[in-house]
């Protein structure tokens, strides 16, 4: 176990799924130590002094510290879902579509959830500003079961984990907006057993162990994987 990469992390945190989403498709084992954010462990602010997750650490020392990277390290090592698009155009489209996310409906969707974390925020106008980039997705996913396609790639997870937590903050108003294509791609997101595997429960890090290993298991194979 001690040379296995450590992986520090919290479950509900959209980042640090969308991380352990790609290591578990990977099949890429690490030492994953699950964190209580009000108490964050002196070793992961050791590693990473902003003291947000994920982080990963490799065995060779380099530090990861952004989610995405830490999906393309996973993924450049294993790729047997061919997550990651072959062409540069194709790359750049998902890029895009990421980047989109994170600046147009990310700190709209922490100021609907989190609105007493702010000051003078009307949550509920954060929520229909944040539904511009939904209804986008809705669009883009109308003639296609993923974004760029019939499967989830790179793109697909990497949104998916925050749409999640915008439709669980109110999941009846959710349910009663005009995007079929959007719901029902996170519904089969919300039924899919890779994330069922991603979302395991851990006992906080005690910071006497090494962590438990993740995933405890091989890669995950798709249905349609080897058809």
């Amino acid at each position: 176990m001690l040379r296995l990469p450590i992986l520090y992390s919290f479950r509900r945190c959209p980042y640090a799924m969308r991380a352990r989403l790609a290591i578990a498709a990977a099949g890429v084992s690490c030492v994953l130590r699950e964190v209580v954010l009000r108490d964050k462990p002196a070793a992961l602010l050791a590693a990473s002094p902003k003291g947000t997750v994920p982080v990963l650490v490799d065995i060779d020392g380099r530090v990861i510290e952004e989610s995405l990277d830490i999906m393309l390290w996973a993924l450049k090592k294993k790729d047997p879902l061919g997550w990651m698009p072959a062409a540069p155009v194709e790359r750049a489209q998902h890029a895009a579509w990421i980047t989109d996310c994170e600046r147009d409906f990310k700190p709209h969707l922490d100021r609907y959830k989190y609105a007493s974390r702010f000051t003078d925020v009307d949550a509920a106008a954060h929520r229909d500003r944040a539904g511009f980039f939904l209804a986008r997705l809705d669009r883009q996913l109308s003639t296609h079961n993923a974004l760029f396609g019939e499967h989830r790639m790179w793109a697909d997870i990497a949104i998916l984990p925050f749409v999640r937590q915008f439709a669980l903050t109110d999941i009846d108003w959710f349910a009663s907006q005009p995007w079929p294509h959007l719901q029902r791609w996170l519904d089969d997101f919300l039924a899919w057993p890779l994330l069922e595997m991603a979302m395991t429960k851990f006992e906080a890090w005690d910071r006497v162990g090494a962590g438990v290993v993740f995933p405890d298991a091989c890669a995950y194979q798709e249905p349609w994987h080897d058809q």
